[in-house]
């Protein structure tokens, strides 16, 4: 783990991004590069020149940060990589704001993003555009 490299809004190439989104999640997120031009900051992470994680903080222009899109590629889960992405996306907000947000299901809510990550559970409202 140590050999990993992490990098603070740095450029990404966009093939190397959607490549991860597959490995992780099974499919890409087309279009990503126009979600940099509202964010506050993200975070990558490199093995070597691949890109094995990455981090999105999304945020209001003023005191609300929001993480998204914590991914980390299936061959680097379960060694702390997403602990380490989620630290420094943390360290990046702290002094320019006052709240990060996160939302999850239920299990990685509980146990990545509080018990690893420090978060703590608040209610929140969500509405789902897509339905009528």
């Amino acid at each position: 783990m140590a050999a990993l490299r992490l990098e603070r809004r740095q450029p990404i190439a966009a093939e190397a991004l959607q490549a991860l989104f597959r490995a992780a999640w099974g499919a890409p997120k087309p279009g990503y590069e126009a979600v940099f031009e509202h964010s506050f900051s993200w975070v990558a992470a490199y093995d070597a020149d691949r890109l094995v994680g990455f981090v999105n903080v999304a945020w209001d222009g003023d005191v609300h940060f929001f993480l998204l899109d914590t991914t980390v590629h299936p061959a680097h889960q379960g060694r702390g990589l997403g602990q380490r992405l989620v630290a420094e996306a943390v360290d990046a907000c702290r002094g320019h704001g006052e709240w990060l947000h996160v939302d999850a299901d239920e299990p990685l809510m509980t146990e990545f993003y509080e018990r690893r990550c420090g978060f703590t559970r608040t209610p929140a409202g969500l509405l789902d555009l897509t339905k009528g």
